[in-house]
């Protein structure tokens, strides 16, 4: 069976201890969803195929009128995510749509096109705040795991660098001779 990203996601989450699929998916907004993210979409139909083919175990905790159920990782399934991180990263993937919407702004005057790169910027920074406040958790838990500090302070620093870039990008735009600017 070929597992998706998703599934190594969920793998990761329960890695630890059981979690039900809310669980995952709040767990994923709150660390990967920065650089990869999962939808309940996604999660549900995952949890199922990975409890099928034996590499998570589902265990009813439900509480009240309220059905749940939680998912441990299985033996198979620890295997599994152990070889899937033995193996080279094969995905490098962006979506940003400011970036997309960049690549199509000469049709634009620079003074419009700019507020594109504004708003990535607004954007980055603001995300450099959310990631540094979850930096003081993250390094509380670096003597067990010093893995998410490292790919936290990957995303801190890469977001500095993108939000910089926007604003030298903004200043060279606004300074390019006007034969190179866009039209109307």
């Amino acid at each position: 069976m070929e597992l998706s990203a998703t599934a190594y996601v969920i793998l990761g989450m329960v890695r630890h201890e059981p979690r039900s699929g809310y669980e995952i998916k709040a767990a994923v907004d709150n660390s990967t969803r920065f650089f990869w993210a999962a939808s309940y979409g996604q999660i549900y139909p995952e949890l199922k195929r990975l409890a099928e083919a034996g590499l998570v175990e589902p265990s009813d905790a439900s509480t009240g009128d309220r059905k749940r159920t939680r998912y441990a990782i299985a033996a198979d399934g620890e295997a599994e995510l152990k070889d899937w991180l033995r193996r080279p990263p094969e995905t490098t993937e962006m979506r940003e749509e400011g970036l997309l919407k960049l690549f199509f702004s000469g049709m634009l005057k620079p003074a419009e096109a700019v507020e594109t790169l504004r708003a990535m910027r607004r954007q980055r920074l603001g995300l450099v705040e959310r990631l540094r406040a979850l930096e003081p958790e993250k390094a509380d838990l670096q003597t067990n795991d010093p893995y998410p500090l490292l790919v936290l302070r990957m995303g801190i620093e890469f977001n500095e660098w993108f939000a910089g870039w926007c604003e030298r990008m903004e200043s060279e735009l606004l300074a390019a001779p006007a034969s190179k600017k866009g039209s109307s």
